[in-house]
């Protein structure tokens, strides 16, 4: 299904690679046939709660090698935007996990929480399965007071074995609802993450074939970018909704994609 000129694949991992933590397929036996085929990769997620190096550790589990600069996630995304729009030092007052705290963290920010937001200069929002009233609160307040405001991604929902259940854009909506202010977005379907991708894999856009199962944000992506693209029904996007995005390729899922 993948055409001759294809040499590199960026894939998404939340609906592509796993759902919640269960494997989509035979991992092991897919990634084979990609390193067969001669296909470089990366991984671009708008899933920020973890680092690089947690993905390599979580895909190693799975049986999929890869090393930490083929992970590029929304995190990283919101954490190079801050570094060229703000100072080293500035504190940032996050709804999110450990993936957004140490890649601000990395870039020279000081992450504070509930307990010191009023000192917060900018709003960093994720996906954050501790968050709380309190925190949601203080987004608010910060941002009504005119504080800058960004988000790792705007998807509404996160696929699990169960079914979809609230993402970043649901908890998102509660701050932007209170406040009337649209975060600035660091992850797909806006093209950061598929450009700092293209960049590592050193392949031009006809050569890299972006792989997602959302077609309002992968898909949208890697158009947006001007790279083919291939839908997989494996996640969220249902197979009906296609039409409206005219993806390059349709397939049941990535391993059905690479035979």
């Amino acid at each position: 299904m993948i055409p001759s000129n294809i040499k590199a694949l960026i894939l998404d991992m939340d609906g592509v690679i796993w759902k919640g933590d269960a494997p989509i397929g035979d991992l092991p036996a897919t990634f084979k046939r990609i390193r067969e085929r001669g296909l470089k990769f990366v991984f671009a997620t708008n899933n920020g709660t973890k680092t690089p190096e947690d993905y390599q550790e979580k895909l190693a589990e799975l049986g999929v090698d890869v090393e930490p600069g083929q992970v590029v996630t929304s995190a990283l995304g919101i954490a190079f935007m801050l570094a060229q729009r703000h100072p080293r030092g500035m504190k940032i007052f996050v709804i999110g996990e450990n993936g957004i705290r140490v890649a601000l963290e990395e870039k020279g920010f000081e992450v504070v929480g509930v307990e010191r937001a009023t000192e917060a200069e900018a709003v960093v929002m994720g996906i954050d399965r501790g968050i709380s009233f309190q925190k949601v609160a203080e987004a608010t307040l910060l941002v009504r007071a005119g504080r800058p405001f960004y988000t790792t991604n705007t998807d509404r929902t996160f696929p699990t074995p169960r079914g979809e259940i609230p993402g970043s854009g649901s908890w998102l909506s509660v701050v932007t609802s209170a406040t009337g202010v649209e975060p600035m977005v660091a992850g797909k379907p806006f093209p950061f993450l598929m450009e700092l991708s293209l960049e590592r894999l050193g392949t031009t856009k006809d050569e890299t074939l972006v792989v997602g199962d959302r077609l309002e944000t992968d898909i949208a992506a890697g158009q947006a970018v001007g790279c083919p693209t291939a839908f997989v029904l494996s996640g969220v996007s249902k197979l009906e909704e296609a039409k409206d995005w005219n993806p390059n390729i349709i397939a049941d899922s990535l391993a059905k994609l690479v035979e």
